[in-house]
């Protein structure tokens, strides 16, 4: 499953597929520079980059 990685704040969000690009669960990269996005599948963010779990999307996660 992919997500899309907030590079400023190595934060990971489940990725809304069919959507417009970049487009979360949670909405919060919404006003996000697609130039901080990065579509990246989700285990690869967590254990290459030790992203953060959104906990909006995720019910493991933390914050949003």
């Amino acid at each position: 499953m992919n997500g899309v990685l907030n590079e400023t704040t190595n934060k990971i969000h489940k990725y809304e597929a069919g959507r417009s690009d970049f487009q979360t669960a949670c909405g919060a990269t919404s006003h996000v520079a697609h130039e901080h996005l990065r579509l990246i599948p989700i285990e690869q963010a967590v254990s290459e980059s030790e992203a953060i779990r959104c906990g909006r999307c995720f019910t493991d996660g933390n914050g949003y």
